[in-house]
């Protein structure tokens, strides 16, 4: 497993990186995140753009599978076939979301190996590909001020707060349960976690991004504010189609 993830996320993160501070010399290390979080963000647009579309198309099915559910309540697994179908006839993947997460674990992980336990600011000319050229120096700082590869309490706390505002918008879409609504478990179930999405992860990412390195929770900041403004552009546009 160490073997693929060097391969597919360490390796060409970290020559990434180091081309970006040779083609980019005048500017520090937070910089660099930033810009490369960009790219990083640009690349998974694809999957991004399909996560959300992917959600609200689920949310304009949510009346039929509301009806699925109160159908067939006695039969779970008539349940999950109905609504499987209801997805693939509307060639919806409820598991979009999903995947877009899943490949953020390792770029995180990655980002961490780099700045703290290999390579910067000392280049490993070993990692780099054979077109990769080392930069002269590396400014591990952010405007001057931060110390990347140290914690920074400023910066955790900044990925909390920006996670809290883009989960925040990104559940705004949920109705809320009107009164005279019956009530459910799974409802119920789905507040709950709703809740916990908007208020306890913002949480624990402030604690790992302060827990890693202040490179990390740049990482998060940036990805945060990136993942918000393309959230607002999409949802503008699938509104304006529908």
């Amino acid at each position: 497993m160490s073997g693929i993830f060097n391969t597919v996320f360490y390796q060409p993160l970290y020559n990434g990186l180091v081309f970006l501070f040779d083609l980019l010399p005048w500017f520090d290390a937070g910089i660099i995140v930033i810009l490369f979080t960009f790219i990083v963000k640009l690349i998974l647009f694809p999957l991004s753009k399909k996560s959300l579309t992917a959600q609200a198309e689920m949310k304009k099915l949510e009346p039929e599978l509301k009806g699925i559910r109160e159908k067939y309540k006695d039969n779970q697994q008539e349940t999950a076939r109905r609504t499987m179908e209801l997805y693939r006839e509307h060639k919806v993947n409820p598991f979009a979301s999903i995947l877009i997460i899943i490949i953020q674990i390792p770029i995180v992980f990655a980002l961490y190996f780099i700045f703290l336990r290999a390579g910067l600011p000392d280049i490993k000319e070993e990692l780099l590909y054979s077109f990769i050229s080392p930069p002269a120096s590396v400014d591990i700082s952010f405007l001057g001020l931060i110390d990347l590869s140290a914690k920074s309490i400023l910066l955790a706390v900044l990925a909390g707060v920006s996670s809290f505002f883009q989960i925040r918008y990104s559940l705004s879409g949920n109705k809320p349960k009107a009164k005279t609504d019956k009530p459910s478990f799974r409802d119920d179930l789905a507040r709950s976690m709703n809740m916990q999405m908007k208020y306890v992860f913002p949480l624990i990412v402030a604690f790992i991004a302060y827990s890693i390195s202040g490179a990390v929770a740049l990482y998060w900041v940036t990805s945060n504010i990136f993942t918000l403004g393309q959230e607002l552009v999409i949802r503008r546009k699938l509104k304006k189609e529908s």
